[in-house]
């Protein structure tokens, strides 16, 4: 199922000129806000190193914008700029079909299954409790 909705967004994300990892840390920053290099890769279940070039290859493109932490220098934070902000719309235009198409007949009761489901999958997985499951157990929606 992965496999399959990976290959349908990288399609749908191709005509608009993205690619997935771009369009995670484009999420992740709509969702979170300004976010350290580190809280991006955390959220994408990624590695910091692949998500540190991803987001500098987005800097170099003008989606992003990076500076020093005014508390700590040795962390980088990173924000959505006007550009990032414009092509994240063009992304959830191309996506929302796709979106709609892949829950069509799951109710929201259905989905919160689903989603639970899936986070007893994830922590297994990692082995345990993860940065992202705090982050989804503070959530008030």
């Amino acid at each position: 199922m992965n496999t399959l909705y990976t290959q349908e967004i990288e399609r749908v994300l191709k005509a608009v000129d993205c690619d997935v990892p771009t369009y995670r840390v484009l999420a992740i920053l709509q969702e979170q806000g300004v976010s350290s290099v580190s809280d991006i890769a955390v959220h994408a279940v990624g590695k910091l190193s692949t998500t540190t070039k991803i987001v500098y290859r987005m800097k170099a493109e003008g989606l992003v914008s990076t500076e020093t932490s005014k508390t700590d220098g040795r962390v980088t934070m990173v924000s959505l700029t006007d550009a990032g902000r414009i092509a994240l719309g063009r992304v959830k235009d191309a996506t929302h079909g796709l979106f709609e198409r892949s829950f069509d007949g799951l109710t929201p009761a259905k989905i919160e299954r689903l989603n639970e489901s899936l986070r007893i999958v994830f922590r297994n997985l990692n082995g345990g409790d993860h940065p992202i499951l705090d982050a989804v157990a503070s959530d008030p929606s």
